[in-house]
């Protein structure tokens, strides 16, 4: 099985544009080692088309230095102390190795790696023969960035100890929740005693670090070697990324749009597996149990009594633990963004591709009709520009709004994490009657504007654009042209996600000649640069919303800016281009919005949630001695219950599916239940509520109807 560590997010920019440096090709011999002109090659590629190439010095060796250890070794269970003193002299040397097109660094590291695990295998072993004792009173700080490596193999043992531990432990504890759970249920149950419990624990333990073993033992040197080459690649920016040739594979299939499992993508950081994003109409997203930013820890298949530890896992494993056939069931341990840990349960299923299509509802408040469209991504297919895309559905939408007389526009562009450039470009145009929408600049400086090329105004009413921590890229474009025309009001957290870089996907093999080295991969690298039309960069700054309001992802580090070696904010000229003048009250409407959130119960209590939860993330040592670990789990859930009533929040607003889409249902049971279930979300969702008001407060100058555009039958 083909194994990597890391998966790219998609929807970010689809943009693949080619490469406009030499293509000089590389001359290679039958005794050429592949690695090594793979060094070669991606530092050529790296240096002539990233849009701000770093200098490869010694400054630079000691980033990848550090990075790629961390990657390796980032619980700092393998590496001893005499392994780093080893390694220390290779430190500065990294960069001189990369322009020498050497890898002596990466093959000392990847033997004695190889070593330390054939240690650490007999570790486990013995120290899960005996039983652990929950009574003693100790603790394990899970904070591994500022823990150093053991100076012995003495000093390793025990750290594996208190690691295994703690791992049983939690194991113990779910175990007592659930025979007490039987004997609620059955009082004739007879519980099994706390010793078999402790044996069970240790047993799945002992099983899911098994697992773990034999998946090391089938990864392959060129897996490690990724790693490397990737620790050296990211350090240009987190977006420029190596695919090894099976990787280039599986993101061509992500690219065509093939989803299935439970609907959600998965990143590896550090040895964790983390959601990072919930595929609209999956079945993690109807389960509405799953969100970004959890960890699952454990996976269990229905005909397993034993579930199995991914921490460690390479995510290819992992995503083939969780992925299987349609309508089987998978039980995932997750811990959640709050901190608590949770089974939830998923039958998989096939992703519906429809529903990461833009939808529509109308919005009735007080006898006034208001249109509310939900875009997940800027999707857009590269292959045939007249299959459906998120412009011409956007278009397609408003028009069906406008003929049941809505009084304005509500764009939710939450947890967009963007997609096509040029789908956003021709979505704003439908808002505006001419001028620039977003500006891009490549490594040369050469600044391109894209601007509107539809000189008519599809809907020129009032506007409100919803965003959130997790809205990006195309997202940002859209939000950020129509904040500089004064054209809609953005309503959202502090700022957007803040990516403002474009990626192209460069083939490796076209530089090679006369080569039998075989296929050398992709890389993904850094092209490009998006400007906001007053010449500010969406970069790191994201977008700042007009009405600041807060959510669960408030004080959670998500954005770009927490992201290692991010590219910086800077500035450009402005664009050419002048504020939309139709509203009147625009800077009042956003005032009254501010005063109104400001009171707004629900949004205070949505806000003590998210620092709560950034409190409960913050916790790094946990108590091995059972009652405390108990009474710590307890505590952290009865707080979680004051924020219960989140969930019990209702609007007065009334949602209905477009005409369109009532007949639909009459043949499409399973479409009229999802929207179903949408509208009832829709009435709960206070950010909504806020957008129809400043939609109520707007009031509009008279426009020709000469400027609107024609609509179509």
């Amino acid at each position: 099985m083909k194994r990597n560590y890391k998966i790219f997010l998609l929807g970010l920019l689809l943009a693949v544009a080619s490469c406009s440096f030499t293509t000089n090709k590389i001359e290679t011999d039958g005794d050429s080692d592949k690695d090594e002109v793979l060094i070669e090659l991606i530092s050529f590629v790296l240096t002539q088309g990233h849009y701000s190439p770093k200098d490869i010095n010694d400054e630079f060796s000691q980033e990848v230095y550090k990075d790629y250890l961390n990657g390796i070794d980032p619980r700092k269970r393998y590496f001893l102390k005499s392994d780093l003193k080893d390694f220390e002299s290779s430190k500065n040397k990294i960069d001189d190795e990369i322009l020498a097109h050497k890898i002596d660094f990466f093959n000392l590291t990847y033997n004695r790696l190889q070593e330390r695990l054939e240690d650490t295998k007999g570790f486990y072993a013995e120290l899960l023969e005996k039983p652990f004792d929950f009574s003693k009173k100790e603790s394990i700080n899970t904070n591994y960035d500022d823990l150093d490596y053991a100076s012995n193999k003495k000093e390793l043992k025990e750290r594996w100890r208190t690691q295994l531990k703690f791992s049983a432990l939690s194991t113990f504890y779910d175990l007592k929740e659930q025979e007490e759970k039987k004997v609620e249920d059955d009082e004739s149950y007879q519980p099994k005693s706390d010793k078999d419990l402790e044996k069970e624990a240790r047993e799945t333990t002992k099983k899911s670090l098994d697992e773990f073993y034999s998946l090391n033992d089938d990864l392959e040197r060129k897996d490690w070697f990724s790693l490397y080459i990737n620790a050296i690649v990211e350090e240009f920016d987190p977006h420029t990324f190596y695919f090894a040739p099976e990787d280039k594979e599986r993101f061509d299939i992500q690219m065509s749009g093939s989803l299935e499992g439970i609907g959600a993508r998965l990143q590896k950081r550090m040895d964790e597996i983390k959601i990072v994003d919930v595929i609209s109409g999956g079945p993690a997203w109807r389960g509405e149990e799953l969100e970004v930013g959890d960890v699952i820890q454990k996976v269990k298949q229905e005909d397993e009594e034993e579930s199995v530890s991914l921490i460690g896992m390479p995510l290819d494993d992992a995503v083939s633990l969780i992925k299987g056939p349609k309508g089987t069931k998978v039980v995932l341990t997750v811990k959640k963004v709050s901190g608590s840990i949770e089974d939830i349960e998923i039958i998989r299923d096939v992703v519906e591709i429809e529903e990461t299509y833009a939808k529509s509802s109308m919005v009735e408040k007080e006898g006034k009709n208001y249109g509310l469209i939900n875009l997940p991504k800027f999707y857009f297919d590269m292959e045939n520009r007249k299959n459906r895309n998120a412009a011409s559905d956007i278009e397609k939408e408003i028009i069906a709004l406008k003929k049941e007389n809505m009084d304005g526009l509500v764009i939710d562009l939450r947890n967009n994490g963007g997609g096509s450039l040029s789908a956003v470009v021709d979505i704003a145009g439908l808002f505006i009657k001419e001028g620039p929408i977003v500006q891009v600049r490549s490594g040369d400086n050469k600044v391109e504007v894209l601007p509107d090329t539809d000189d008519s105004i599809l809907w020129d009413g009032p506007l409100v654009i919803l965003v959130n921590e997790l809205s990006a890229s195309a997202s940002e474009i859209l939000a950020a042209a129509m904040q500089d025309y004064k054209r809609a009001i953005i309503i959202g957290g502090k700022q957007t996600y803040g990516k403002g870089t474009v990626q192209g996907v460069v083939d490796l093999n076209r530089w090679m000649r006369n080569s039998d080295l075989g296929d050398m991969g992709a890389l993904k690298i850094t092209r490009q640069k998006f400007y906001r039309v007053n010449g500010g960069s969406t970069q790191l700054e994201g977008v700042k919303s007009d009405v600041v309001v807060p959510d669960r992802y408030s004080y959670i580090d998500l954005g770009e800016k927490d992201m290692d070696n991010p590219l910086p904010w800077d500035q450009i000229d402005s664009a050419d281009y002048e504020i939309w003048d139709g509203y009147i009250g625009f800077e009042e409407t956003i005032e009254s919005s501010k005063k109104r959130m400001a009171k707004n119960e629900q949004l205070k209590l949505i806000d003590e949630s998210a620092q709560w939860i950034k409190e409960q993330r913050g916790v790094e040592t946990f108590s091995l001695n059972y009652e405390e670990y108990k009474s710590q789990i307890e505590e952290s859930e009865k707080k979680a219950e004051r924020f219960d009533v989140i969930n019990d929040y209702n609007s007065d607003l009334t949602f209905t599916s477009l005409p369109y889409e009532e007949e639909l249902f009459k043949t499409d049971t399973t479409l009229a239940e999802k929207r179903t279930r949408w509208h009832e979300n829709l009435s709960k969702d206070v950010y909504v509520e806020e957008a129809i008001h400043v939609l109520e407060d707007l009031k509009l100058n008279n426009i020709k109807k000469s400027k609107m555009a024609t609509i179509k039958d």
